[in-house]
């Protein structure tokens, strides 16, 4: 019997004969999210990210599963405590979709600062009226979770005339662009500090409803809160209560902590507020730019190598030196 890849990503006809050139001897087997539960426990390695229910337990007892190569960042997929405590080896995509978060962080971000959801609500009415904006110069931003994704963030804020600081577990690794980054003890001290509080860390025990009523009231008031990160990371009637008291400026949601966000939900109707439907990592080069990730992978596997982007199953993220940096 041959050993076994399941995918379960939105896999193109042209990528799947480059996923087979470089798995060599394993059977390839696109199970697509309708047979990913049947299919995930015949596999020797799972390439994917399943978006329905999955019987990890039923997965484990198989005792086949060797690697897990997310094609997201986030791990709260398929890190349930039995995977983290056995030997599966797992990989993320860490860092692969980080310009488009950047990019959508910045969307959020300057349409806070410069009230366009008032101007189109404006524009919608036929009202060509002015309105006060804010601005980021002279700010400083603070980013909550230094992955991939941070990084790119403030690789691409480093131009602006600001300041910026970081939380991380690997505070030794500070690029020059941020003046300070800080163990993740020092997270009050981020949001005392900061007027724009981005958050771009994994979602997991530590992290699920980080930002409650008390968190929230340690950040500067008037500042503002942008999550493209998990939305469970925020509690929502926290949020909510910050910004009908005045504590917050605004918000930009990328994620909410209900998904999808409850018609019912206070958030709607807030003009202070931002909400995208979980659309940060969308690309139009999403499913080769993850290939590439895969194959890249796949070849290091079968040589015996360490894959890029393997996590710390307890944190769920790699080390920074572990990132794949593709040379495009």
């Amino acid at each position: 019997m041959l050993p076994r890849i399941v995918l379960c990503y939105p896999v193109t006809p042209n990528c799947l004969p480059r996923i087979r050139e470089a798995a060599g001897d394993y059977e390839v087997v696109d199970a697509g999210q309708e047979r990913v539960d049947e299919l995930l426990p015949t596999a020797d390695i799972f390439i994917g990210h399943a978006k329905v229910p999955v019987d990890w337990d039923r997965v484990l007892r198989a005792k086949r599963l060797r690697w897990i190569q997310s094609s997201a960042a986030g791990l709260d997929h398929c890190l349930v405590p039995g995977v983290i405590a056995s030997d599966i080896v797992v990989s993320s995509a860490s860092g692969l979709f980080a310009p488009q978060v950047a990019e959508q962080t910045f969307a959020l971000m300057f349409g806070l600062l410069r009230q366009i959801r008032r101007f189109t609500e404006a524009t919608q009415r036929r009202e060509f009226i002015r309105l006060p904006t804010d601005d980021l110069r002279g700010k400083t931003v603070g980013i909550v979770g230094f992955g991939g994704n941070g990084r790119r963030i403030a690789k691409m804020l480093a131009p602006w005339d600001i300041r910026m600081v970081a939380t991380d577990h690997y505070p030794e690794s500070a690029p020059p662009e941020i003046e300070r980054l800080l163990p993740p003890e020092g997270l009050e001290e981020l949001l005392a500090l900061s007027d724009i509080v981005i958050l771009t860390l994994p979602l997991n025990d530590s992290t699920e409803g980080l930002f409650d009523d008390a968190m929230i009231a340690k950040m500067k008031s008037g500042s503002y809160l942008i999550n493209v990160a998990r939305g469970a990371i925020v509690v929502e009637s926290a949020l909510v209560a910050a910004l009908e008291l005045g504590h917050l400026a605004g918000a930009g949601l990328d994620v909410t902590e209900v998904e999808p966000l409850s018609p019912g939900s206070r958030l709607w109707d807030r003009t202070d507020v931002l909400i995208t439907p979980h659309v940060g990592a969308q690309s139009a080069r999403r499913v080769p730019d993850t290939t590439d990730l895969v194959c890249e992978n796949l070849r290091r596997y079968r040589q015996g190598l360490v894959p890029w982007n393997v996590v710390d199953k307890r944190l769920g993220f790699p080390h920074p030196s572990a990132v794949w940096r593709p040379s495009v």
